[in-house]
């Protein structure tokens, strides 16, 4: 399956975004997926995860309250809406999909990538 991830750009803190995250190649409703995330000088880190079906999700404790994973199996989608955006939060932003669930994936879990995208947030 192939992933590509729009969406991020410049957002003062407080701020919302959406990333989306568009899958072709395979019918992407056979896959968890989820997101992560990488500042410079630091290690991909998890952000959120959602399986197979959509039904279950699952947060890192930084953005919980905050952020919302969601997929639309028909259009082939997985969305990260983030809200009240710190300047923590700045990084490339990475869609994964796998074909397993995992409630706390790492980066190993998926074996597909999108490109990234960069959320920038300004203090």
């Amino acid at each position: 399956v192939q992933l590509q991830a729009f969406g991020g750009g410049l957002v003062q803190a407080g701020g919302s975004l959406r990333l989306s995250c568009a899958a072709s190649g395979r019918v992407f409703s056979r896959y968890a997926a989820g997101w992560f995330r990488q500042a410079p000088g630091k290690e991909r880190e998890f952000v959120a995860a959602i399986s197979w079906n959509r039904y279950n999700t699952n947060y890192a404790d930084s953005v919980k309250g905050r952020f919302t994973i969601s997929g639309d199996n028909a259009n082939n989608t997985v969305y990260l809406q983030m809200n009240s955006l710190k300047p923590e939060d700045t990084a490339v932003y990475y869609c994964a999909a796998g074909s397993r669930w995992v409630r706390t994936p790492t980066p190993n879990e998926y074996a597909y990538w999108g490109q990234g995208t960069q959320v920038t947030v300004s203090s």
